[in-house]
């Protein structure tokens, strides 16, 4: 079944290679899902995260000669629209990536513990109430798995910068979920 799939997925990637519309609506249905769930992450609802998606997609058949076909084309296709998302938030200025004044030595790895998150837990809706600039940078790190040095490059930040808006997100995260966590023991 999975030949099957695969064989599937490089006959519809030719047919986009080919621009053919029949083929590129396929592909957008088949990884939509996959694509908006990336998206949601960085946006800050479902609307800014289908710009996202569909600034990615355009990429994606505009440059589909870049894909290297040796790889997984979904790990291809998640880099496209992390790259989309973070030109989607430097094109709209929403938010400013600069480094904060402050002593980076004081923003060493804590170790506190988050508060327990349920099973049933909105975590989508919880990340989605970061600042953008925390957003961009706690799923950067903690969600795709860069390094500060990659986020630096990718977002034109400093090294400090990124720890320093990792640091904060992790604290307001912290704040949120103690937050929803003491409106539940209230409610019991």
């Amino acid at each position: 079944m999975a030949d099957k799939d695969n064989l599937n997925l490089v006959l519809l990637l030719q047919g986009c290679r080919e621009g053919r519309r029949s083929s590129q609506k396929k592909l957008y249905e088949l990884f939509y899902g996959y694509g908006m769930n990336i998206c949601l992450r960085y946006a800050k609802n479902q609307s800014e995260a289908q710009e996202m998606l569909n600034d990615g997609f355009l990429r994606v058949f505009t440059r589909l000669h870049q894909y290297d076909s040796d790889f997984p084309f979904r790990v291809w296709l998640r880099k496209v629209l992390i790259n989309a998302a973070i030109d989607y938030h430097r094109k709209h200025k929403r938010y400013n990536l600069t480094h904060f004044e402050e002593d980076i030595n004081q923003l060493v790895e804590d170790k506190q513990t988050y508060p327990d998150i349920s099973s049933n837990e909105d975590v989508l809706g919880i990340i989605q109430q970061l600042p953008p600039a925390y957003r961009m940078v706690f799923n950067l790190y903690v969600m795709e798995g860069y390094k500060h040095q990659e986020i630096a490059e990718q977002l034109n930040i400093s090294i400090g910068a990124s720890k320093s808006n990792l640091s904060r997100a992790k604290e307001k995260l912290r704040k949120i979920l103690s937050k929803k966590q003491a409106r539940r023991a209230k409610s019991n």
